[in-house]
Parts: C-alpha cells; sequence; structure tokens
C-alpha cells in the first residue's frame, strides 16, 4: 500500500502532521467519538438513530500561557466534543458533509484554533463505514454561527379569514413601517386534504397543506415571501423581508421538535415561536383552539377581525 493510500486511511491527526506547513503549530486529537444520531437522507433514516463516529484533529497557534498549566486559557478537548454536540441539538441535518463544515466552522471561532481535520463516518449503514473527511483553515474572518440568537422576530398567525381580508393590505404597511423582523405563518387552507389514519403520513400531509396556504397569502401580496429554512428567516429578518412560514423542513429537521399530532395549526406556530424565544405570538382570525401544555414558553394573543 503506497504512502498516500495509507495516509487517505490513516486518523486525521496523521494527515494534519503530513499536510503541516512550515509554521509549527501544535496540535489536539479527538478519536473514536461515537453518538447515536438520527441523521440521513433517506427516508429509512428518519425516526431511528445509527452510530456515528468522530475524529477531529485541530491544529493550534503555540501559546504561551499553556506552561502556566491553565485549563481555561488554551482550547480544551471538551471545545471539540462541544461542538460536535451543540451542531446535533442545532438541527437534524441528511449529510455528513454538512454537520462536518459545520463543526469545523465552530471549532474555527475559537482563537486557538487555525486549522481542523474532522472525520464522521456512520458504523450502521452497511457492512463498512461510509464516511466523509473535511479540512478547513482559519481566515482572516472567520464566519461565525448562522441563527443570531438576538434575532427577536415579531410573529403574526393569520388564520384563513384574515389570510382572505380586505385589510391584509393595511396590516403589512403597518408592519414595514414598524421596521421590526417580523415572520408571518398560517394554517391549513378551507380545502378537502386526504387523511390516512397514520400519524407520520398524516403529518406530512398537513404540513404540506400548510405550505400550499403560505403561497395563498405571498400571491396576495408581493411583500410576502415564503422561506422554509432559519438561514433564510434570519437573513430576512436582519433585512427587513416579511417571511412566510413554510414549516416542513424546520419541523422535520427539529431536533426537539413538536408533538407529531397538534390540535391545530396555531399551535405549531406556538411552538415555532417558543423555538426564537419569543414570549406571545399574535393571531389574527384564528379558529378556535385547544388549550396549551404549560411547558409552552410562548402564548397565542388572539385578536378578533376588524
Amino acid at each position: 500500500m503506497t504512502n498516500e493510500v495509507k495516509l487517505a486511511f490513516a486518523h486525521p491527526g496523521a494527515r494534519a502532521e503530513a499536510t503541516a506547513g512550515p509554521e509549527p503549530l501544535d496540535r489536539i486529537s479527538l478519536r473514536n467519538h461515537v453518538v447515536e444520531v438520527e441523521i440521513g437522507a433517506f427516508q429509512k433514516e428518519r425516526g431511528v438513530t445509527q452510530r456515528v463516529r468522530f475524529d477531529i484533529a485541530v491544529e493550534v497557534r503555540q501559546m504561551a500561557e499553556a506552561a502556566e498549566d491553565d485549563v481555561d486559557r488554551i482550547l480544551s478537548y471538551d471545545k471539540v466534543t462541544e461542538a460536535i454536540a451543540a451542531e446535533l441539538a442545532a438541527e437534524r441535518v441528511n449529510l455528513l458533509e454538512t454537520l462536518a463544515e459545520r463543526i469545523a466552522a465552530r471549532i474555527l471561532l475559537e482563537p486557538q484554533a487555525m486549522r481542523v481535520f474532522v472525520r464522521i463516518e456512520k458504523l450502521d449503514r452497511g457492512p463498512g463505514e461510509l464516511g466523509v473527511e473535511i479540512v478547513r483553515a482559519r481566515t482572516h474572518q472567520t464566519p461565525g454561527q448562522e441563527n443570531d440568537p438576538g434575532l427577536r422576530p415579531r410573529i403574526l398567525f393569520l388564520g384563513n379569514a384574515a389570510i382572505a381580508s380586505d385589510h391584509l393590505t393595511g396590516w403589512l404597511d403597518r408592519l414595514e413601517a414598524a421596521a421590526e423582523p417580523a415572520i408571518l405563518c398560517v394554517g391549513r387552507p378551507d380545502l378537502d386534504r386526504p387523511v390516512t389514519n397514520h400519524v407520520w403520513t398524516q403529518r406530512r400531509i398537513d404540513l404540506l397543506a400548510i405550505e400550499q396556504n403560505a403561497w395563498t397569502l405571498a400571491a396576495r401580496d408581493d411583500r410576502c415571501v415564503v422561506v422554509s429554512t432559519r438561514t433564510e428567516l434570519d437573513w430576512a429578518m436582519k433585512n427587513g423581508q416579511i417571511s412566510v412560514w413554510a414549516p416542513s423542513k424546520i419541523v422535520l429537521d427539529a431536533v426537539d421538535g413538536p408533538p407529531a399530532t397538534l390540535p391545530d395549526a396555531l399551535s405549531l406556530a406556538v411552538w415555532f415561536a417558543g423555538s426564537y424565544g419569543v414570549r406571545d405570538i399574535l393571531a389574527i382570525g384564528a379558529d378556535a383552539f385547544a388549550p396549551f401544555p404549560a411547558e409552552v414558553t410562548a402564548q397565542p394573543v388572539v385578536a378578533e377581525l376588524p
């Protein structure tokens, strides 16, 4: 076996050593860190966990403080495992490549980290180990995390009567004039939909019905833009765009998502508001809804149609 092939399957630490530059860098590593996680793009990978192994090597600039034996002044091993745990908790992902990129970016936020090698392997997908390995280096401006914890949007739930109301344009005018981040949520349209008596397929059907209604609202006013990811939502809030939430991706990818069955679409909007730390949600033209459980932090304030 050639050295190149051996190196390709060696631990990321060996690759870091083999590709080191002229400036000496210290290196910390994590080996054989196995976590049970739900991940994967295939339908059979949803709702189940599988073993995923992480091997990571981080090149760090030399720190004089390390000689002082102070753990608080170095990049500790805990920072590496915390980066893995944080990204696994943030959102369900389909691709190992996506997870590796996010872990690498989080580690490179640490001031000592200069280059990081991340290898992730699925251990239960076949007779072998399927994985991906990436290497990322610090740039002059390493990007931060996509979701801004300081964003606190105004969230409005529009019932079907509100979507069809002649006052819709006026409400949007007021939202625009307020110059505050705003996200609109909607429920299912007043149309017949398939009923399967199967929890998970029914959930998909109901989410798609809500997205149909989101596009109906977007057709009423060009300022309403349908968005489906947190990255899109965060960008829209920072740039003054009025967004209409299409819930499928965020709901299905949520690590701590809403119950599989909810009493109504307003309950789903309340769960979504709570994920942003929003304490209440204004519901206009909403249908009657069931009581909310005590653990729900956001509560709806129902406004009647004018």
